[in-house]
């Protein structure tokens, strides 16, 4: 990376569209594989560690994205664009819907192993009580919600960018 004029770039490209392509694919991705472990909870134990590290990645990239498309933005305030602005609007509210994401996560995975740990116990007796079974049950409605939400926040915003770089192209 090279820093010139303030604009953080990639072989002379500017990082932030690099940046926003992790974001666009991790994110989303992230939150398909979550509303997976969340609906077969099996899973859990083999895809915790993976789903936890796309997580990470995903809500990672948003902050970067986010700075060096500041950093574009600035480089293109000249041209006084209402869609560029509308997209950097946009994409200042992504970082809490991620970092919601990321905890209903972790949540899921703590209440998924206790659970796991429960149902265990309960094979052996039946006096165990269901506590953190009931609990992954509603952890796992927030995963999915909060992954619904953070998709369409991050296509809106990718719907947004683009519509900003195109419109008027080839006309």
């Amino acid at each position: 990376m090279a820093l010139a004029d303030d604009l953080v770039t990639v072989f002379g490209l500017p990082a932030h569209p690099l940046l926003v392509h992790a974001v666009v694919v991790l994110l989303p991705l992230a939150a398909v594989a979550a509303a997976a472990l969340a609906v077969v909870p099996r899973w859990r134990q083999r895809y915790a560690w993976p789903l936890l590290g796309v997580t990470v990645l995903g809500v990672g990239a948003v902050l970067p994205a986010q700075k060096t498309g500041e950093q574009l933005e600035a480089r293109l305030a000249g041209l006084e664009n209402p869609l560029i602005r509308r997209h950097a609007e946009l994409g200042n509210d992504l970082l809490p819907f991620a970092l919601g994401f990321f905890v209903v996560v972790v949540a899921l995975l703590v209440a998924g192993r206790l659970a796991d740990r429960e149902r265990t116990a309960a094979a052996d007796d039946t006096n165990v009580p269901r506590t953190w079974r009931r609990i992954s049950v509603v952890v796992a409605v927030l995963v999915v919600a909060a992954g619904a939400a953070a998709t369409v926040q991050t296509v809106r915003i990718g719907h947004s960018g683009s519509t900003a770089v195109w419109t008027g192209v080839g006309q």
